[in-house]
């Protein structure tokens, strides 16, 4: 086993309330001539906006209370907490609390003590190996995972044990050596990038961060653009018109189709490299400024952190019209269920044009999704636990007509539809 010996528990509550607290009161001095960005004309934004351009969600919240309450409640907010009995979805009961890697001698157990929560690992031949690190922020909703980090003073870590939701039960988390347990894999500033919603980087090494600095979960400026500005202009005597360019803010659905895309791509377009600093893009840039991001191939295997919107562009309904991430997915609601994706299928196809319609008839009205982008093992996002190793569950993004798919929701209609007898 790998550790870090010495390690310091931390409140990583307090911690990101005074980072909350910062920038609020940063914001309440801020004059009208806040600064956004710097910019190159020729190559766009090089620095990360400061501290001082952010208005934090509360602020969001005084002008726009519904949909800042709806987006509360989805993924994309909750991608990332302090971890806590409320946040962290895996068990810690007796019996479903223990994780045993492909090495017999291994055991990583989940820990619940009076001063939070804990993975604990030890080698069954040498009891005194025993190495316990405590879970300090929350990686994922819940709806199909999360992993789990640790601070050792200003340092980040991945601790070894995630949960998936899908199987209900604690794995190795992706990626670790198989037959080993690690606690020291470094959380590198393109992870924050697209699992919180600021951070000051502190390198070297290039997992020292300004633990006070750290917002999690993505936040309302993560795809409207930092919005102190915005907000200070908003509560002046004289505010600008709607829709004026001096709102300082951006509504993503008013951007061209590939600025759409783009400001989905800085996360969802896989595990890339980064050509420019973390935090750099902002809503409106081109990614590919940012990222080093590669044309997705057809018929790759689904991932978390795959080329998704690439998947996407390679559909026939994609380059049919004008299809961007929004037209099925509305960031300020919960996740929608696999059936209800149908109505947006809906408003471009007819029920009846669909080739198993004369076979199953108005029972398919649901099921666009499972047929045309069903579930399918990850190649990437596996697991090496209980001897074995676990695929992840994920769904297909290019849209298109998938046999296998197609011949298990027929089954699985024609098992569910009423049995007449003669």
């Amino acid at each position: 086993m790998v550790g870090n010996p010495g390690i310091k528990a931390c409140d990583l509550v307090l911690a990101c309330g005074r980072g909350i607290l910062v920038l609020l009161a940063c914001f309440a001095l801020v004059p009208v001539t806040i600064p956004q960005v710097s910019t190159d004309p020729k190559t766009g934004h090089t620095e990360a906006p400061p501290p001082t351009a952010f208005a934090g969600d509360s602020a969001c919240a005084q002008c726009h209370r519904k949909e800042s309450e709806f987006y509360a409640l989805t993924p994309h907010a909750r991608d990332s907490a302090p971890a806590s009995a409320k946040t962290i979805i895996g068990k810690f009961t007796t019996g479903h609390n223990e994780l045993h890697p492909s090495n017999p001698n291994l055991v990583l157990s989940m820990i619940s003590a009076p001063d939070g929560f804990y993975q604990s690992a030890v080698n069954l031949k040498d009891p005194q190996s025993r190495l316990a690190e405590r879970f300090d922020i929350v990686i994922g909703s819940g709806r199909h995972g999360q992993s789990y980090l640790y601070w050792s003073e200003d340092l980040l870590y991945e601790l070894p044990a995630s949960y998936w939701t899908w199987n209900n039960q604690w794995v190795i988390s992706p990626g670790f050596p198989a037959g080993e347990v690690h606690f020291d894999r470094a959380i590198v500033p393109r992870c924050l990038e697209c699992h919180a919603s600021y951070f000051t980087s502190l390198p070297p090494p290039s997992n020292h961060y300004a633990k006070e600095s750290l917002v999690l979960g993505i936040n309302c400026e993560r795809c409207h653009r930092p919005g102190a500005l915005h907000v200070a202009r908003e509560r002046s005597a004289t505010p600008p018109p709607r829709g004026s360019h001096d709102e300082a803010i951006v509504n993503p659905a008013h951007l061209a189709q590939d600025r759409q895309l783009d400001l989905c791509a800085l996360c969802h377009a896989g595990a890339v490299e980064p050509t420019r600093p973390p935090l750099t893009f902002v809503a409106g840039d081109n990614v590919h400024d940012y990222l080093a991001i590669q044309p997705a191939s057809p018929d790759t295997p689904p991932d978390v952190h795959g080329n998704q919107v690439g998947a996407l562009e390679l559909s026939k309904c994609f380059s049919s019209g004008k299809m961007t991430c929004s037209t099925c997915h509305n960031v300020h609601e919960k996740q929608e269920n696999a059936d209800s994706f149908s109505r947006h299928c809906m408003g471009c196809h007819e029920m009846r044009a669909c080739g198993r319609y004369s076979v199953l008839g108005v029972a398919i009205r649901t099921k666009c999704v499972e047929c045309h982008m069903p579930l399918e093992e990850s190649a990437k996002i596996t697991s090496d636990s209980g001897g074995g190793t676990l695929h992840a569950l994920l769904r297909a993004h290019q849209i298109k007509i998938y046999p296998d798919a197609t011949e298990r929701v027929e089954r699985s209609l024609q098992d569910a539809a009423p049995k007449t007898v003669r």
